[in-house]
């Protein structure tokens, strides 16, 4: 089937609000413990002399994994799938299911680790705040409504006091205050994109995703119907949004995703309607985002549909994610991150790659393919190269994943 010129890719028949469903109920505890096996073996003969013991085996380390899906569509998921993966190797292990939670299509960890917060994808938008016990339990603290339409992506402010969200469908951003315990308050704000017009044949705005600035004094918006990004000051006392800056995409452009370099002064825009990757300058002094030319993809003439890009920690590697050839495409940061050099491109291994993540150590890269229902992982070279590693990992309607450090 083909993709409509901006691809909303949220559930086929939205279910209208998200309850909220209290309850405790077993998380990763089962996936992340280890089991010690003894053997005994006959006795042996008195003057037989016994073997020297095996040197210790280092217990290889796993992590939690989090799976984010649609509840509303065919073959979606019940809820947060849950998983651990192994460091080193990057296999995934299947957990149990976090339900109480409605078309978790975009996931988000508060600073402290301990909770996470979920879209509900849906006509009447919401958020969801479920609390991450040290014992491997769960418990869903409850919901907002976010006053706009199709949630579609969620950040937690750096002071971990304030959850952003972003309105696909409304095409507006929202503010939601983090109380101590990680539940989520009453919306203290909600901004419309109501300008520029919306770019050609977008029909309005499509708020996709909403940043903080590595600085911490600017929020992004990145809007693909105005083909606009927005920097806002957010005002940490009012947990209000007051408009400092925009910055102006090609007309039809269709900007989605972008990502900071880890120094602050570089922002790497995916726009998925002309097929680019652009380089934007940021002055954290004024939040302005000025965009430069869009690079190629690397991924020939046909539509790329890209839709994440994703830099290693050490700032010398952008990843980005093609839903239409279903592939990923390296580049080389160069010039202390203004430039970009593409190296390669590498078949994903699924279909329709939603989004990417990469382990806190930037060793291992993994992909939600959301058409195949897999989650596909990459061990990532001293050199940023990718490989494939083990069989596409079983995930309903993978939209989202999130490796928990």
């Amino acid at each position: 089937m083909k993709p409509s010129p901006h691809p909303y890719s949220g559930p086929e028949r939205p279910a209208p609000g998200l309850p909220a469903r209290p309850g405790r109920r077993g998380f990763l505890g089962g996936l992340l413990a280890t089991a010690a096996v003894a053997a005994a073996g006959p006795a042996h003969a008195a003057a037989r002399p016994a073997p020297a013991p095996a040197p210790p085996t280092a217990p290889r380390a796993t992590r939690p994994l989090l799976l984010g899906t649609y509840t509303s569509e065919a073959g979606g998921g019940a809820g947060i799938g849950t998983a651990a993966y192994d460091t080193a190797t990057g296999a995934i292990t299947p957990g149990s299911v976090i339900t109480g939670v409605d078309n978790p299509s975009y996931l988000a960890l508060h600073p402290s680790g301990s909770t996470v917060y979920a879209v509900a994808e849906q006509d009447a938008g919401a958020v969801t705040a479920v609390a991450l016990a040290p014992d491997g339990t769960y418990e869903v603290l409850g919901s907002r409504p976010t006053g706009g339409s199709g949630t579609t992506h969620l950040s937690v402010h750096p002071s971990g006091r304030w959850l952003l969200s972003a309105n696909y469908g409304s095409g507006s951003v929202a503010v939601h205050p983090v109380a101590e315990d990680g539940a989520l308050g009453e919306r203290t704000d909600l901004v419309t994109h109501s300008s520029p017009p919306p770019g050609p044949g977008q029909g309005g705005p499509h708020a996709h995703q909403i940043v903080t600035a590595p600085d911490g004094g600017h929020v992004l918006a990145v809007d693909l119907g105005t083909d606009t990004v927005y920097t806002y000051a957010l005002d940490e006392s009012a947990g209000t949004l007051t408009e400092v800056s925009r910055a102006a995409l090609t007309p039809g452009a269709g900007p989605r995703h972008l990502a900071f370099h880890p120094d602050g002064r570089f922002a790497y825009l995916a726009c998925e309607l002309d097929n680019t990757l652009v380089v934007c300058a940021y002055d954290p002094a004024t939040g302005a985002l000025t965009p430069g030319p869009g690079q190629p993809t690397g991924t020939g003439s046909g539509t790329s549909y890209p839709s994440q890009p994703v830099v290693t920690g050490d700032g010398a590697y952008v990843y980005l994610a093609n839903r239409g050839p279903n592939s990923l495409t390296r580049y080389a940061v160069e010039d202390d991150g203004a430039t970009l050099r593409l190296l390669d491109t590498v078949p994903v291994g699924g279909d329709w790659p939603r989004q990417l993540a990469l382990s806190p150590d930037s060793s291992l890269l993994f992909a939600a393919n959301q058409r195949s229902s897999t989650v596909t992982v990459f061990g990532i070279g001293p050199d940023g190269s990718l490989t494939a590693v083990g069989d596409p990992f079983p995930a309903p309607v993978a939209v989202c994943v999130l490796p928990l450090p």
